[in-house]
């Protein structure tokens, strides 16, 4: 199994908030901010670390300003692009219901999708 490098971030502690509404992670036993992954990295451009091993992680973050807004893979800055992903124009909270979205998974058969599979959750729970 590779090892997959974290993206580390220098965040002052002033700025921690705006990190983590972000989407920044805290790593207790690094002492520092990180962006998860399947996370963009290029919000989080002001804080990357300089002092980071460039390899792969520079070509991952060199790679994020030419690629278009998606799910990144933020150890390698690979798109993630699915048989069932779906692209939204605008940056939506995950898990909640949005008026916007709805019409755009309603036609890509997510949301029917998603309820047969709450629907053998259920009945998985039930059986217990």
């Amino acid at each position: 199994m590779a090892l997959k490098k974290m993206i580390l971030l220098k965040v002052p502690f002033s700025e921690k908030d705006q990190a983590k509404a972000l989407g920044a992670r805290w790593n207790a036993d690094r002492k520092a901010w990180y962006v998860p992954d399947g996370q963009n990295a290029s919000a989080f451009e002001r804080w990357l670390d300089p002092s980071q091993e460039v390899g792969t992680l520079g070509k991952a973050i060199g790679a994020l300003k030419t690629k278009p807004a998606g799910k990144v893979d933020s150890y390698i800055g690979k798109q993630i692009v699915g048989a069932h992903y779906v692209e939204l124009k605008h940056d939506c909270k995950p898990f909640e219901a949005c008026a916007e979205c709805q019409p755009a998974l309603q036609t890509s058969g997510w949301v029917a999708a998603h309820i047969v599979v709450e629907a053998k959750l259920s009945e998985l729970r039930l059986a217990r």
